[in-house]
């Protein structure tokens, strides 16, 4: 599964290089056959503008959002993109110099402006980036480009131009929110932020946005706050980017990556910092793991506790027989992964790579048990009882429960990563297949299967071709979990006249299907979603 390729000739580098926009879809070469039931557009962000001028950007998640579209109509595929103007952006480019602080580059002052202007605007409070290059995601019929901070931007998915931004802060209680909210079918939003709760203290809000009502009205008007998750310290709440959801639990991972609020307050005012300064590591509290009751918005009592692992994304979450499983992308340890990919560490040779990515946390995929009857009896014991895991979960005589994970991928500096699922029919539900995103010493260069019963893979692979995260596409008439197609985009630099492709797999064994080439590059992208026709 994590076979050791090399890349030595640093193809994956075009992944980091500005692009330009496109002023109307191109047409798309296509080899094999789009099946004819796919139709839609594949949606996608991630950076495209990487310096401005002669300022660069520093890190990943700095670099100006891009939003992407791969059309499908009757077998023939277009390609087109646009950057979201948002203010970071449009504000760079009529003043020519970054001019919003991004997470990790600092965006120095107007060097026109006098000393007094300069340190009076210091004191307007903090400018939030809008750059929304992570995700993209509906609200009743709108969609939405957003990052991890409180502005979202209102996109056209047909045009891809820019609506508005919107900003949650005056409709719900959050400081930010996460770019991993989950949506049900029926439309309802579920999503996740911190914010102050009693006495001053942080905690973290479970916020629901309503489906869209017969009176049309914007469901962004219904929010509200669902259940409030407390935090580990009263100060500095844990860095948060995705949470789990069953059709009658909320899962919600608090891990040892802390943010530093009192430093992210005063530094940002006055000593140039970024948002990645602001962060810092807990060394001693481990993980702990919260459980709500999704329809009541109660919080459990039960206090679930684990070793130290960052989290960015959950596989999935369902329930079975009285315990909650919990399947995670994890990586081992409490320094932050985030202090790894600075743009200059992503950009450098192979061997270098290789060396920064011995040193960083390491990744596995991981399976918790979570029971949700505890009888104080069990002191001592395993409370584990279901027949298909090895994850075990200890009553302590403090009354915590400790867990221990069942592995279901491990491979020494490959990550399974950006994982999906079939969401629409298993999303919360008990499930057997998960999609990824190989990462070989963080460079993306392979898409997986993986069964989570059985831990059999399957695995698309070529030389010096770099893809993305894998998008299931489930096929309109499917009876089985796994009937449909994998879309992912790959960029292959050295191959060829065509630097990149939309790639089709059958989602069953990972086969080629067929792949749309364009003759644009195309960076890195990090999440998405397929829109049906």
């Amino acid at each position: 599964m994590y076979s050791q390729v090399e890349h030595p000739a640093g193809g994956y580098k075009k992944l980091f290089e500005t692009v330009e926009e496109l002023s109307s879809p191109v047409t798309a070469h296509v080899t094999g056959r789009i099946p004819t039931w796919l139709r839609g557009s594949l949606l996608r962000c991630g950076p495209g503008l990487f310096e401005v001028g002669a300022e660069p950007f520093y890190h990943l998640f700095d670099g100006q959002a891009l939003l992407h579209k791969f059309d499908f109509k009757e077998g023939h595929v277009t390609y087109h993109r646009r950057f979201v103007r948002t203010d970071a952006y449009v504000r760079a480019m009529t003043e020519k110099r970054i001019v919003i602080t991004e997470f990790g580059t600092y965006a120095y002052p107007d060097p026109c402006k006098n000393i007094f202007s300069r340190f009076f605007s210091y004191f307007k409070g903090v400018e939030v980036t809008d750059n929304a290059l992570v995700n993209v995601y509906p609200v009743g019929e709108d969609y939405y480009a957003c990052t991890e901070t409180n502005f979202i931007t209102r996109i056209n998915p047909d045009t891809l131009e820019t609506i508005k931004q919107v900003d949650l802060c005056k409709y719900v209680s959050v400081n930010g929110a996460t770019a991993h909210p989950h949506v049900e079918n029926d439309g309802t939003v579920y999503n996740i932020g911190n914010c102050f709760g009693k006495n001053f203290s942080l905690a973290y809000n479970i916020i629901r946005i309503p489906p869209l009502q017969a009176d049309k009205e914007d469901p962004m008007n219904k929010a509200e706050v669902l259940v409030q998750f407390p935090c580990s310290d009263r100060f500095k709440p844990s860095y948060v980017h995705s949470f789990g959801l069953t059709p009658n639990y909320i899962v919600f991972v608090e891990t040892p990556v802390k943010i530093n609020l009192l430093k992210f307050l005063s530094s940002w005012s006055l000593w140039g910092a970024n948002y990645m300064d602001c962060f810092e590591s807990n060394e001693t509290m481990g993980v702990w793991l919260h459980v709500a009751e999704k329809k009541k918005g109660r919080l459990l009592n039960i206090k679930y506790r684990t070793s130290a692992f960052n989290l960015f994304h959950h596989i999935n979450t369902y329930e079975d027989n009285g315990f909650l499983i919990v399947d995670l992308c994890t990586w081992k340890g409490f320094e932050f992964v985030y202090n790894y990919l600075y743009l200059a560490n992503l950009r450098a040779n192979w061997d270098e790579v290789k060396r920064q990515a011995e040193k960083a946390p390491q990744p596995e995929a991981r399976r918790y048990v979570l029971p949700l009857n505890i009888d104080k009896a069990d002191t001592g014991k395993n409370l584990v009882t279901l027949p298909y895991t090895t994850a075990t979960a200890t009553l302590r005589s403090d009354e915590t429960i400790w867990l221990e994970p069942e592995v279901i991928f491990s491979g020494p500096r490959h990550a399974f990563e950006f994982p999906q699922i079939n969401y629409k029919k298993y999303g919360g539900r008990p499930y057997t297949y998960t999609y990824g995103l190989g990462l070989n010493h963080f460079v993306p260069d392979r898409l997986c299967k993986l069964n989570v019963k059985t831990k059999e893979t399957w695995v698309w692979q070529e030389p010096d071709s770099y893809p993305s995260e894998p998008i299931f596409v489930s096929h309109p008439d499917a009876l089985e979990e796994d009937d449909g197609v994998v879309l992912s985009i790959v960029i292959s630099p050295g191959t060829g006249p065509k630097p990149a492709y939309l790639l089709i797999l059958n989602a069953k064994d990972m086969s080629e299907v067929a792949r749309a080439e364009v003759e644009v590059n195309i960076p890195v992208t990090f999440h998405g979603l397929f829109k049906r026709a």
